[in-house]
């Protein structure tokens, strides 16, 4: 598994690099309580490494909660 660039995350997680560590990180403690992956990555990559795999392809995304007034 190679770089992956960070435009491409960013675009993917709303233009913010917060953000993107954010979703990153959940998604990672996910896969490492044992959620399956979304992506075919090689077993001994890292949780966070799959997680930022799957946020390039698109499997993960963020989204915007809108709160009421």
């Amino acid at each position: 598994m190679g770089y992956r660039g960070r435009e491409k995350l960013l675009d993917k997680s709303l233009g913010s690099i917060y953000k993107l560590v954010i979703l990153a990180s959940k998604r990672a403690l996910e896969l490492a309580e044992g959620q399956p992956r979304l992506v075919s990555d090689e077993i001994s990559a890292k949780p966070s490494t799959v997680a930022l795999h799957e946020i390039e392809q698109g499997k993960i995304e963020a989204r915007v909660i809108k709160t009421k007034e």
